[in-house]
């Protein structure tokens, strides 16, 4: 008998068919002897009209310490929802079941609110309720901080709640229910010969999730890495009655690299995002101390810098340039351009929010040479300028201009062979 933690997202909870459908399906691991939590996220669209509610309510541009609270509890609402639904619907199937806000159980978080971060889990009550042969359902996304405030854990949470869920109870296996049925070398919307991997190593994973895969919320899977959570991908929507043994072996595993015989593939996919912008400083000194000049103001005002390139000098001058989330462009062209150019004496602030980033990925990476030098080939031949490149032990990204995107990342998937099936 093992303990499996289910997670299911927005779209599986979308309505009360589809959660009939997910009770049917946890049942059926239920009776095959497994010990089952379950984690779902608040029924489709729900947490965005709830925040709609409270946002024609809010004052204009308000985000006080009082308004951030009360959107939590507000927000937290919408798993509240689905977990006693869940909980009717397994009833209904003849099982015992019980649901969980996460104070309840409790999940306890900081007092960061609207971006909480899990500082501990008691799992006590949870396991009394499984030796007692229940079926639990915890609300994901949400805790309670030390003074018993309700806080969420940002976008994606209930994936970051399950992993944790399974860390703290040493599941055997945390599975991610999804509209997707796995992990991909690259969005197959883009490249139609895209292929389902059968496995992905953490590392790859995160740097896939960070780069711009939305697969799985990056905190989830930093946590899967930190506790050694073995995590599955597979899709919802296959029918709830598929044999449990080909389910089990179905969707993506992202497992441990020293798990897996890693050397097949020097690159295992390729992710792009299209949310980057450009900022770049013309003419400024080139003298020590200059980076921090220039980033020290920008991380002040809590902007995220990516990509960082300085030129090579001329006439003690330099060029530095820069990417930022394209949400950020304009209050960072407004900074540089108003602050942090004026201070530095830049020549000149200039701007493009037409870039996007595309990059491979790859733990093969690390033992193979020419991997860099076979990506530039492969933009070169389609006549793809790389505006900046940037690198670490197992990915290469490359700054293009947005139009390319697409271009780029099917020339790519190509010149390294990922539509190529290289299992064992």
């Amino acid at each position: 008998m093992a303990l499996i933690v289910h997670k299911y997202g927005g779209t599986s909870m979308g309505s009360t068919d589809r959660i009939r459908n997910v009770a049917k399906r946890v049942a059926k691991w239920a009776r095959a002897g497994h010990q089952m939590v379950v984690v779902p996220s608040a029924m489709s669209g729900e947490t965005n009209r709830l925040l709609g509610l409270a946002k024609e309510l809010s004052p204009a541009g308000g985000s006080t310490p009082e308004l951030m609270r009360e959107l939590d509890m507000i927000a937290a609402t919408g798993e509240q929802v689905s977990v006693g639904l869940l909980a009717i619907a397994l009833q209904a199937e003849g099982l015992e079941a019980v649901s969980y806000t996460g104070w309840q159980v409790p999940v306890q978080t900081d007092s960061s609110h609207t971006k909480a971060r899990i500082e501990s889990i008691d799992d006590a009550k949870v396991r009394a309720d499984l030796s007692a042969g229940r079926v639990v359902v915890i609300a994901g996304f949400q805790g309670v901080d030390e003074e018993q405030n309700i806080t969420t854990l940002g976008r994606g949470g209930s994936d970051t709640s399950a992993v944790a869920i399974a860390a703290a109870m040493k599941a055997d296996e945390c599975l991610i229910y999804t509209d997707v049925d796995g992990v991909y070398t690259t969005d197959p919307r883009i490249v139609p010969e895209a292929r389902r991997l059968h496995t992905i190593s953490f590392e790859e994973m995160l740097e896939m999730a960070s780069l711009g895969s939305k697969i799985l919320q990056i905190r989830s899977v930093e946590f899967a890495g930190k506790y050694r959570v073995p995590l599955r991908v597979l899709s919802s929507f296959t029918p709830w009655d598929i044999d449990i043994n080909e389910e089990a072996k179905s969707g993506t595993l992202i497992s441990f690299e020293e798990d897996e015989k890693m050397e097949q593939a020097v690159v295992s996919g390729i992710a792009f995002n299209r949310d980057e912008a450009k900022v770049t400083l013309l003419g400024v000194p080139d003298k020590p101390g200059i980076a921090f000049q220039i980033l020290g103001p920008v991380a002040e005002a809590n902007i995220d810098v990516d990509v960082i390139i300085q030129n090579v000098s001329q006439d003690g001058k330099t060029d530095f340039s820069f990417t930022v989330h394209r949400n950020d462009y304009a209050r960072a062209i407004e900074l540089l351009e108003k602050t942090v150019g004026p201070a530095v004496q830049a020549a000149k602030v200039l701007g493009d929010q037409r870039i996007c980033k595309v990059s491979i990925v790859g733990i093969g990476m690390r033992s193979h040479v020419g991997v860099a030098s076979k990506m530039f080939r492969a933009l070169s031949e389609e006549g793809i300028n790389i505006q900046m490149i940037s690198t670490s032990e197992i990915k290469t990204s490359v700054v293009i201009d947005e139009k390319y995107m697409e271009l780029a990342v099917r020339a790519l998937h190509k010149a390294f062979d990922l539509d190529q099936d290289q299992a064992a």
